[in-house]
This record gives structure tokens, C-alpha cells and sequence, in this order.
């Protein structure tokens, strides 16, 4: 699995077939250290291949990720203390958006701080979107590095192709709730 969305499989762990589109991150450092973390989801949909397994999607993103308590004591534990979460439409995609303080830089997806640079090291399949930092390829792996000038991290990741056949989007069940 990919690394950055750790908190997002933590919040689907239930259903295992919850896919989403793309995932972008927005890191507010306060100190070198600590900050806050927006978390924006675009696109999430299910791969469920019968009727049950799409229930149990829908009760993981609707009922424990989107509105449990549970939800926010793992994070907690986790070092996030979420501060804002809500899932919202936009034309016919269910996107989610988490916002949460952290006191350690590292509980944001592993990024790490080396005086004078963040960093943040992906696979080499991961696929980066965009970014203001600078993206340096190896074959072993990516990273993405900020100079400490940088208040404000930024980066976009493309997560799954969510427009193929078997896929279905959530959307609708926004609706009906």
C-alpha cells in the first residue's frame, strides 16, 4: 500500500475495497516541528463485488470515518488530533476532507525534518501530482524536499483511476443520507 495514505486506510480499514481518486495534503508548520494538516479526498468510490461488501463501504465512510468517536481516538493515538472532518459532493464525486494538529512533523505520512529541509520519501510507483517543493526520481524510490523557508507543505497524489468499469461512487448514498 501506498505510504501516504496511511490515515485514509486507517479510517476504511473496515471494507478494504474503498478507492479514491487523488489525495492532497496541505501542512501548516507553526514550529519546525508542529502544525496543522488539511487533508483533502477527491473522488472516493468502492470496488465492492456484491451488495454487502458495498453496505459495509458505505458504513466506513458514512458512519465510522465521517462521524465516529472511534475514528478520533485512533487518530489521537496516532499523534493527529483532528480538528475538523466532513465528506462533501462536488458534481457527481463524494470527496472528504480531514483537518487535524500534530506535534510531531513525522506523524504527517513519515515526512521528516533535517535541518535545513522537510522530506518526504515515496515509492518509486507513487505518483505525484503536483507539488512546491522540489521531486527528485530515483530508482529506488521519490522524494519530496522543502527548504525550512516553507511554511506551508503542499503536495497532490494520484491514488487510483476511478472512472473504470466495476467502480462505483459514493456519491449517491451522500444523497440519500
Amino acid at each position: 500500500m501506498k505510504r501516504y495514505i496511511l490515515l485514509l486506510l486507517t479510517a476504511f480499514s473496515l471494507s478494504g475495497c474503498v478507492l479514491f481518486n487523488t489525495v492532497s495534503y496541505e501542512i501548516t508548520l507553526r514550529t519546525e516541528n508542529s502544525g496543522s494538516a488539511l487533508v483533502i479526498i477527491r473522488d472516493i468510490c468502492t470496488d465492492a463485488s456484491n451488495e454487502e461488501e458495498e453496505m459495509n463501504d458505505v458504513n466506513s465512510v458514512f458512519d465510522y470515518a465521517a462521524k465516529s468517536s472511534q475514528f478520533i481516538t485512533e487518530m489521537e493515538a496516532e499523534g493527529k488530533k483532528i480538528t475538523n472532518r466532513k465528506l462533501f459532493v462536488e458534481g457527481d464525486q463524494l470527496n472528504g476532507m480531514i483537518s487535524y494538529d500534530f506535534d510531531d512533523i513525522s506523524k504527517v505520512e513519515g515526512i521528516q525534518f533535517d535541518d535545513p529541509y522537510y522530506y518526504l520519501t515515496l515509492n518509486p510507483e507513487d505518483s505525484v501530482i503536483s507539488t512546491n517543493g522540489q521531486l527528485f526520481e530515483y530508482e529506488e524510490y521519490k522524494r519530496i524536499v522543502w527548504d525550512k523557508s516553507i511554511r506551508v507543505l503542499k503536495f497532490t497524489m494520484f491514488s487510483e483511476n476511478t472512472d473504470k468499469p466495476g467502480i462505483k461512487k459514493m456519491s449517491a448514498y451522500y444523497k440519500e443520507k
